[in-house]
């Protein structure tokens, strides 16, 4: 078929299907939702059998849907709708929810049922982190039972699809009250659901400091947390977190976008920085159970350890690269054969922290020296795994990978991944952004130097298959994330085990030092710093301009022509 991905904004859902239906054989351009008459530009063009629409914003126009199959993705079951239907599951502490796949009409979520698939609800998780992983594998799932009950012309699904017997029902967008918080009465369940229910773009308005501020990446506290913390409103640091205190406990809040309008996402500790540089900083031990919250975590278990570094949405801040580093000098002290790093449960990394950049131009500093500062850093995040020859390292994606965090990846000796991971190995989207974190040295080591060309100039998206095919990774071990860290610490329990461990390790020492006689590790940084250079400080603005876009969501003007197919 030739598909039409029509969406308000490429995001993983989006990439997730383009890239399942590209690799199933169909034809698939994407238009991002920009105007109606776009739109229709869009389908004049590419004249396509389907338009499929995983996330938007409007309506589909009637010039369109009236003419084509139009497929709109609602993340709720059969009969639910309105903007909020996740928030609302969330919200109300329901066990299973769903994705329905139905053909647009007139009225939002209206249209007939072509397919669904249930799935049931993580307990814990926010909405982003359920929208990344059940609400993609069961809406990827659920375009494919809607694809295969499509015949030529056909306005109406054959066999039409097994419906639940009790529906849902539409449901208003959830309010900014209907969200807020109330620490002085709110128990804490009651308080991260309502976090976890605004997670992504919205957050819960609250006031801290006299100052409006949008609240994210809410954590419980533990009883040693609280036991050592006073009792009052905002009572300590850990990370980038400030812990606040509940009716019954405390949640510790992880970045916050302060201001009205509301400015860049940031640590709840640098955008309030001032007024709680009094509180007491509850560090904990890097290794610990798992009741006390901080964004990095050491597990061991047998001769395998465990990194973990779960910063929020995969963003890495000079601070938190630092503290990374510190990370991995402690691990080296350890003396398991192999280390696991595995970031995040939803991102393995996305490279630099663009709204910590973005700012520092709006503190009066320079964007070109925080974005150097920056890429130094997890430089040397990529560097320590290099240089850390006496034992096998493997990088575990349990969720995506984009820009300098796929290339973190490569440092280490192995990557293993699930079928649901969605890669993005280049940095040009972001304002023809050179990139560094030694990818000149690791991706053409991996897949060949034409090769590495082709996916830097691409810029797409690349499924798990498709990177194990090219060399970008080594295994694919799970079909989704819920049984991927069984499967990784078995597999690298064997790895740890092999009779032929020393002998591995020795030759990754040797190709080390010889790679290093051949060309210095610091000779590639140098070349990918110099370049980046051109970018942060040079004449052309476009790094800058993409930056303050992506930081502050503007809307998109075109949709990028690699992209594009039809344009």
């Amino acid at each position: 078929m030739k598909v039409l991905l029509l969406c308000h904004a490429f995001n993983g859902l989006a990439q997730r299907l383009f890239v399942e239906l590209r690799a199933a054989g169909h034809a698939v351009s994407v238009e991002l939702d920009i105007a109606d008459a776009v739109t229709e530009e869009a389908v004049a063009r590419w004249q396509p059998d389907l338009v499929l629409a995983p996330f938007l914003k409007r309506r589909i126009p009637e010039s369109v849907w009236s003419r084509v199959l139009c497929w709109v993705v609602h993340p709720g079951p059969p009969g639910d709708g309105g903007p909020h239907a996740l928030d609302w599951a969330i919200e109300r502490g329901l066990d299973t929810w769903g994705v329905t796949v139905l053909q647009a009409v007139h009225d939002y979520d209206a249209g007939p049922i072509w397919a669904w698939r249930p799935f049931a609800m993580r307990p814990d998780a926010g909405k982003g982190s359920l929208y990344r992983h059940e609400v993609t594998t069961a809406a990827v799932a659920a375009v494919f039972d809607a694809l295969r009950r499509w015949r030529p012309g056909a306005t109406a699904p054959s066999p039409a699809p097994d419906l639940p017997a009790q529906r849902g029902r539409w449901q208003p967008a959830m309010t900014a009250a209907q969200r807020a918080i109330d620490w002085q009465h709110d128990d804490t369940a009651t308080v991260l659901r309502r976090l976890r229910a605004a997670d992504g773009m919205s957050g819960v308005r609250d006031t801290w400091f006299d100052v409006p501020v949008r609240l994210f990446d809410g954590h419980a506290a533990s009883a040693e947390d609280l036991a050592r913390a006073p009792a009052g409103d905002l009572v300590a640091r850990r990370g980038p977190a400030l812990l606040r205190r509940t009716a019954d406990g405390g949640v510790w809040i992880g970045h916050v976008k302060r201001g009205d309008p509301p400015g860049p996402k940031l640590a709840a500790t640098r955008a309030f920085a001032a007024e709680t540089q009094a509180l007491p900083e509850l560090a904990v031990p890097l290794q610990r159970d798992d009741a006390t919250w901080d964004e990095l975590r050491y597990r061991r278990h047998g001769a395998v350890g465990t990194l973990s570094f779960a910063f929020h949405n995969g963003a890495m801040s000079v601070r938190q690269a630092r503290r990374l580093i510190d990370a991995l000098a402690e691990v080296a002290r350890d003396d398991a054969r192999v280390l696991v790093l595995d970031g995040g449960p939803d991102f393995f990394g996305n490279g630099i922290h663009l709204h910590d950049i973005e700012a520092a131009s709006l503190e009066g500093g320079s964007a070109a020296d925080a974005s150097m500062a920056a890429i130094e850093a997890i430089d040397d995040v990529a560097l320590a795994i290099l240089q850390m020859t006496d034992r096998l390292t493997v990088a575990a994606l349990r969720g995506n990978a984009g820009a300098g965090g796929c290339f973190l990846a490569l440092a280490a000796d192995a990557v293993w991944l699930h079928r649901g991971v969605v890669q993005n190995p280049h940095y040009r989207n972001m304002g023809n952004l050179h990139g560094s974190e030694y990818w000149t040295y690791l991706l053409p080591r991996r897949v060949g130097p034409e090769q590495a060309r082709q996916i830097m100039r691409g810029r797409l998206p690349m499924g798990a298959e498709e990177a194990l095919q090219l060399g970008l990774a080594d295994a694919v071990l799970a079909d989704d994330a819920s049984g991927f860290d069984a499967a990784v610490a078995q597999a690298a329990q064997a790895l740890a085990g092999d009779p032929d461990w020393a002998i591995q390790v020795a030759a990754k020492a040797a190709r080390r030092a010889a790679d290093e006689a051949q060309r210095p590790l610091a000779a590639y940084r140098a070349d990918e710093l110099a370049a980046m250079r051109v970018n942060f400080y040079g004449f052309d603005p476009s790094y800058h301009v993409a930056r303050h876009h992506f930081v502050h969501r503007k809307p998109h003007a075109w949709t990028p022509r690699h992209l594009a197919l039809h344009r």
